[in-house]
């Protein structure tokens, strides 16, 4: 079982991409103990204390969650936004969203467009644009915004708090995408810390991954490793997708994907992945995608290429208000992790990434 006190505190922290601080905060209270040091970008790095110049693998996550930024504050107090990350719209409008106002208070508000009544046909059969879709903080005036300390460049994200179902074995909550990935990877150096390894280990949370994987340019290079292992909120696709083509169901165990727009994987690590998997027999399902992206994209092609691997905790209605995962997936996703560090030396990891 992860730990559900982890996935608790950092999928309700406040943090969409640039603005990481809070989580940054809460990643860095977890892992008091580990060397724990941050960027001006807010990328958190930790360290296993057994680290000793062998061949380093990274462990990387990303801290931010898709949101929006007020772009102005309109005269009849709604807001104007511009998305931080990766929305599709008709799933925007009708939710609560929270905003951290220039006190730094949360303030509530509700995505918004236009009510059906007032719609011309034309209006209705056309699809949502973003200009169509404010956020209504409950007041009457730009007049009113600024008393609650709203203006241009401040940020919001849903408001939802994490829950878990011991019925279903679900977690239910918002930033999933890859705020388990952050749990998974704290749990991880916890797992690690007084083993007997080969290699070193380090771990870092990036961000303003969704705005163009950026913080793992830095996280990449700044480190340097031969290998790095990317734990990331994955979509499913078991809600649409016949049961024989889907490669994200839920409790169908990690997620070890081949390809994605961002990267092509490295058969050799692949094929030593699924084979550790297989070893401990640690559920496990392939993906190959068409489209998407992780912090992969970044990684692989940093400091002279990095190999590197995804695995996926697959979520359901990932870049919406809401996901849900499974909490047996999330923990085959550490265990293969862990089990590949166990697993790795300095022999294999020369024989995967050559030194020139």
């Amino acid at each position: 079982m992860p730990n559900l006190k982890y996935c608790e505190k950092i999928s309700n922290a406040f943090g969409p991409s640039g603005h990481e601080h809070e989580v940054a905060d809460t990643i860095s209270e977890l892992l008091n103990g580990f060397s724990v040091k941050r960027d001006g970008m807010q990328n958190v790095y930790a360290a296993l204390p057994q680290n000793n110049g062998r061949p380093l693998v990274m462990l990387d996550a990303h801290l931010d969650e898709v949101g929006f930024m007020i772009q102005s504050v309109l005269s009849n107090g709604l807001l104007k936004l511009v998305p931080l990350g990766g929305w599709v719209e008709h799933n925007i409008p009708a939710h609560l969203f929270v905003i951290r106002n220039n006190r730094g208070e949360l303030v509530r508000a509700v995505s918004t467009s236009k009510p059906p009544h007032f719609m011309t046909n034309a209006e209705k059969s056309a699809g949502l644009s973003l200009d169509d879709i404010f956020l209504d903080a409950g007041v009457c005036s730009a007049a009113d915004a600024a008393e609650l300390g709203l203006e241009p460049g401040l940020v919001a994200v849903p408001d939802v708090q994490f829950s878990y179902s011991e019925k279903t074995g679900l977690m239910l909550g918002k930033a999933f995408d890859c705020r388990l990935g952050c749990a998974g990877l704290v749990d991880a150096m916890e797992r690690l810390k007084d083993e007997p390894l080969q290699v070193d280990v380090a771990a870092a949370f990036s961000t303003q991954e969704e705005v163009g994987l950026r913080g793992a340019k830095i996280t990449a290079e700044h480190l340097r490793p031969r290998l790095a292992i990317c734990l990331e909120g994955t979509p499913a696709d078991d809600t649409f997708t016949p049961a024989d083509q889907a490669q994200g169901a839920l409790k169908k165990g990690v997620q070890i994907r081949y390809r994605d727009a961002s990267m092509v994987a490295h058969p050799g690590l692949i094929a030593f992945a699924r084979q550790i998997a297989q070893k401990a027999g640690i559920p496990h399902q392939m993906a190959v995608r068409t489209g998407g992206g992780t912090n992969g994209g970044s990684i692989h092609l940093a400091a002279g290429g990095i190999l590197t691997l995804v695995l996926g905790i697959p979520v359901r209605y990932a870049h919406t208000h809401y996901g849900y995962a499974a909490a047996c997936d999330m923990d085959a996703a550490v265990n293969l992790a862990c089990a590949i560090l166990q697993s790795l030396t300095p022999e294999i990891v020369e024989q995967l990434n050559p030194s020139l």
